[in-house]
């Protein structure tokens, strides 16, 4: 009898696994719709000169898309090729950057600017597939979107084919059932005035410089569950020191707690000082004051939050 039981238990378990496998494998490729915003590139010098401003400062794509040392290349006046391959070595993925120059072949040079702007602002790539949200892009104005796109079209084409992701068994489960696109909140503004209030700083803070991505505490597929700016992700790299993003709300425990604001303007001023800092320094250097004291000004009102706490459930 025990030995019937432990027979039909086994058979089940595989029907499950094999069930379970059937359908991950299904699911790998799901298609979704969105709009595609009406954006379209310039040739105007103005507004491609914004679209690098944003480019390699507070949008620091050149940290992600680029394996050149872009710092240098740009205090020198030369062009950074933004031609991505950079590997992030992922607990459930090994992601690749994507080549984000004009070239046709393996590049955004075949893409349209609406399919580029729904990528960046819906999730969803050009052959629908969702992407995973790595990017903060959800909520940029219709200008900065435009100045963006026509900047990276005014690149020079390189060729240089990227591998594709490689996910493990969980990545493929999390693929399969939890990556899906994520949106704007609500209709983009077409354009916001650049000041320094603190609501311009939460713009740049949210949907620009996305420094919630790294000063909030995040779930596997990359949802946020910790309280805002409270900090607390933590960086491992084998062979470097461990590094835990710091708290940056108004509490006590906060590493900016009565910081003025030159001192916040004079710590970005200074770049990279820690050479493995995941913190994009040396784009943040390049903000400009207002914009710098804009997210100053926003990150004083934001409530306190012990250093890495995690949201209570509501």
């Amino acid at each position: 009898m025990i030995r019937k039981i432990l027979k039909w238990t086994g058979i089940i378990i595989l029907l499950l696994i094999a069930v379970i496998s059937i359908t991950v494998a299904l699911r790998q490729n799901l298609t979704y719709d969105a709009p595609y915003p009406d954006i379209k590139a310039s040739t105007d010098s103005t507004v491609i000169a914004r679209g690098k401003e944003i480019v390699f400062g507070a949008a620091h794509c050149g940290d992600c898309h680029s394996t050149q040392n872009v710092d240098s290349i740009l205090s020198l006046g030369q062009q950074v090729s933004l031609s991505g391959g950079h590997k992030f070595d992922l607990p459930f993925a090994e992601i690749y950057t994507r080549n984000i120059t004009p070239d046709k072949e393996t590049g955004i040079g075949s893409l349209t600017d609406g399919e580029i702007a729904r990528l960046l602002r819906y999730g969803v790539k050009a052959n629908g597939t969702a992407v995973i949200d790595f990017m903060p892009f959800h909520n940029v104005t219709d200008e900065d979107m435009t100045a963006i796109i026509s900047y990276l079209r005014s690149q020079k084409p390189v060729v240089n084919k990227v591998p594709d992701h490689t996910y493990t068994v969980m990545g493929k489960v999390l693929k399969a059932f939890l990556i899906k696109p994520v949106g704007p909140d609500g209709e983009p503004a077409r354009s916001l005035v650049r000041d320094t209030s603190a609501a311009y700083g939460k713009y740049l803070a949210y949907s620009v410089a996305e420094c919630n991505g790294c000063h909030t505490v995040r779930d596997m597929t990359g949802g946020f569950i910790g309280e805002p700016f409270a900090g607390g992700v933590v960086f491992e790299e084998e062979g470097k020191p461990t590094l835990t993003t710091p708290n940056l709300t108004t509490d006590s425990s906060s590493r900016i707690f009565g910081w003025k604001e030159e001192d916040f303007l004079k710590r970005f001023r200074m770049g990279k000082l820690i050479p493995h800092s995941h913190m994009p320094w040396n784009a943040y250097k390049r903000m400009s004051e207002n914009d710098l004291k804009a997210i100053y000004n926003f990150l004083q009102t934001v409530k306190p939050a012990k250093a890495g706490a995690i949201k209570k459930p509501s």
